[in-house]
């Protein structure tokens, strides 16, 4: 019998398991419908599919679970999605606010040997252009913390943007347009838990952020 081959519906669904279960959250179809951003019903009927194929499977609590074929292609859509940024960035110069959203229109056609082709031209990178990790290597990040847990008056280099922030076109703009990019350095100026946000101060510059968006940028503290 000829192997399945995931849809490109498949593969978004299997990269945000991925996501999720790597990040260590319990994956209901719920939760799914609030991050791909369709139906309780569509999520219903697809997941029941990917049980059929054999991409996942789902125990008693309705919690979602990978089969090492459903992780094996989660992994592989996931490197293609970060390599295609990596390409649009250094190659064709696509700001970064926008690799994500021009990647995501491109990975689903990548063939497996154009991939390697360029992780080679790309000289193998183990982060993404946001700072997230390719699949294996998420031991890099894991002394970052969310910029949520910084207190006022600390300092901190930016690593990543997590990757259900890069699914907001318009907050990736608001970053770029505002310095918070990986590899920038800055301190938390306040912090407001009454109406929960962050003014930071970026080179000569200060932004005022949501604990929303704080929670998902990634962040190393430094001595100031």
């Amino acid at each position: 019998m000829n192997e399945i081959n995931p849809t490109p519906t498949v593969e978004d669904y299997l990269g945000v398991i991925y996501t999720l279960d790597r990040d260590g959250e319990s994956i209901i179809g719920a939760k799914l419908s609030e991050l791909l951003e369709v139906s309780a019903p569509t999520v219903t009927v697809t997941l029941k599919r990917m049980v059929r194929d054999q991409w996942i499977t789902m125990d008693e609590k309705k919690e979602i679970h990978l089969t090492k074929k459903g992780s094996d292609a989660a992994i592989s859509i996931i490197r293609k999605h970060m390599l295609s940024e990596w390409m649009l960035s250094r190659i064709l110069n696509v700001p970064w606010s926008q690799v994500h959203e021009e990647a995501h229109k491109m990975e689903h056609s990548i063939s497996s040997d154009v991939a390697e082709k360029m992780k080679e031209r790309l000289d193998d990178p183990k982060l993404c252009p946001h700072g997230n990790p390719f699949p294996g290597f998420e031991t890099m990040t894991q002394n970052w913390h969310p910029l949520l847990d910084m207190e006022q008056g600390e300092h901190f280099i930016i690593r990543r943007i997590h990757e259900f922030g890069e699914e907001d076109q318009e907050l990736m703009s608001f970053l770029q347009e505002h310095n918070v990019l990986p590899e920038q350095t800055g301190f938390v100026k306040e912090k407001l838990t009454f109406n929960e946000t962050f003014t930071l101060q970026i080179d000569q510059a200060t932004v005022t952020l949501g604990f929303k968006t704080a929670k998902l940028i990634f962040v190393e503290r430094i001595k100031s």
